[in-house]
């Protein structure tokens, strides 16, 4: 599975254009990807830079014909002129889509900080490796204390969804007059293998990276960094100020994509594409082995 994730800016790129296309290409050129996550996607927002007036999740589905795309709105308002807003993330796949869940994060009052909803968009897809679900957020930037509290929920879904694919909720008898799994109770594709990815607007150095990682809990499977399981010995690639200084000078690390242990062992490649200019992040690329390949184990850092 081939998977690339960026926060798009709305897909304006550094030269003030917004383009959905370019955004395609650039990904389309760093792999064939099965999954695309993609975070700043917005619908209905004139003010953005560029003009984000349109409806974006529309124009990239119809770029990638076969693709099925999910699209999770963090803000959902209407406008002045009673017009829909949305911003949020987004899952594009052409693998088998088998549940879409939306997870508000949490937004505790700060009032000495700008911010705004967030969100972690979750599509449980059929792979290779088996039901594995794909996360994909976008943490508050300006509110540590937000990130935090985000980061805290991030953690507590991933740990619930581990322990209900080791203790599945009990199926409903059949007394609705239908099949249980053509009613809402029916079984769902638990799973404790899990790609979360994003913009985590924080570092390594901060507290939300180790937080992220730390223990999956009863049943659970730990997260783990992807990079560093790719490249043990090699300091994380920039994807966040690497042309854009307006929120400081230093290139740093700020977009990630963490595996859980169950899928490190085939952590094939694990790439940051530090030469667009398409938004102000770089994409990041994960591509994990085919387990049915012989040798797919011990593959991660080649």
């Amino acid at each position: 599975m081939k998977l690339v994730t960026w926060n798009v800016q709305w897909f304006c790129g550094l030269d003030g254009r917004v383009d959905v296309a370019r955004v395609v290409d650039t990904a389309r050129a760093m792999t064939d990807f099965d999954v695309l996550c993609l975070q700043e996607v917005a619908v209905g927002y004139p003010g953005l830079a560029g003009d984000a007036g349109f409806d974006q999740p529309a124009r990239l589905a119809s770029l990638l014909p076969g693709f099925s795309v999910v699209f999770g709105a963090a803000t959902d308002e209407l406008g002045p002129d009673g017009a829909r807003r949305q911003f949020g993330n987004l899952i594009a796949t052409r693998l088998p889509v088998l549940q879409v869940r939306h997870h508000p994060l949490p937004w505790p009052a700060d009032p000495a900080a700008s911010s705004m909803p967030r969100l972690c968009t979750v599509a449980t897809l059929a792979t290779t490796q088996g039901p594995v679900r794909v996360m994909t957020t976008h943490l508050e930037y300006f509110s540590g204390r937000q990130r935090h509290a985000q980061a805290q929920a991030l953690l507590a879904l991933h740990r619930e969804a581990c322990a209900l694919a080791e203790h599945p909720p009990k199926q409903v008898p059949d007394s609705a007059g239908g099949a249980p799994e053509d009613t809402p109770f029916g079984p769902k594709p638990h799973t404790a293998r899990a790609i979360l990815c994003g913009d985590f607007n924080s570092g390594l150095a901060h507290p939300e990276y180790a937080l992220l990682q730390s223990d999956g809990g009863p049943g659970g499977s730990r997260l783990v960094d992807a990079w560093r399981v790719a490249h043990p010995d090699v300091p994380h690639a920039p994807t966040f100020r690497v042309f854009d200084k307006r929120y400081g000078k230093t290139p740093t690390a700020f977009d990630f994509v963490f595996v859980s242990e169950g899928l490190a062992p085939f952590v094939r490649r694990v790439a940051v594409n530090l030469e667009t200019r398409a938004s102000d992040h770089q994409p990041v690329l994960l591509e994990l082995a085919d387990p049915r390949a012989p040798g797919a184990r011990g593959r991660a850092g080649r």
